[in-house]
């Protein structure tokens, strides 16, 4: 076993421990009233993910690994856990928001307006080239950036909606 699988074993782990508490906390919010917006891009955003992690399993699970570009990939996971820990419930891998909740503007939120997003957008950049995979950083650096920015318009159509301000 390397190095290199074994932390694309534990990245993978996260990703899926993950889905099930977006899951759960996805039918929390929806049973208290609230809506889902861009389901539509969903599948694609999804599928993007499943295909970052199939390739970089493909191609990186034999590559040497970069100890400093590592460091700071465990770094993000800092960030990554900031952000969940302030959202708490609210927390999901979909666009869902509940009108009668205030706006989420503590921790990581006091400084950006969408710190997850950030989060993800340095994770697909910097775990391939931790494995010095160049490319795939690129390409899929790409796609998250098209896919971002049909997210970001949603969600910040869906706040505003509700009375909040754009982010």
């Amino acid at each position: 076993m390397t190095a290199a699988s074994i932390i694309l074993a534990l990245v993978t782990l996260q990703r899926l421990g993950e889905l099930v508490l977006a899951h759960a906390n996805t039918q929390q919010l929806l049973a208290r009233g609230a809506v889902e917006v861009g389901a539509g891009h969903y599948p694609f955003l999804v599928a993007m993910h499943a295909a970052w992690l199939v390739a970089l399993w493909v191609y990186g699970y034999q590559q040497p690994v970069d100890p400093i570009l590592l460091i700071a990939f465990i770094g993000l996971q800092a960030l990554r856990w900031w952000v969940l820990a302030t959202l708490g419930p609210r927390w999901t891998t979909r666009i869902i928001v509940l009108p009668s909740a205030p706006r989420v503007v503590d921790g990581p939120y006091r400084y950006v307006a969408h710190p997850n997003y950030l989060v993800v957008a340095a994770e697909i950049a910097l775990l391939p080239l931790t494995l010095h995979l160049p490319l795939l950083a690129l390409i899929f650096s790409v796609l998250n950036a098209a896919m971002l920015a049909i997210r970001i318009r949603a969600e910040s159509h869906a706040l505003t909606a509700i009375g909040g301000p754009a982010t």
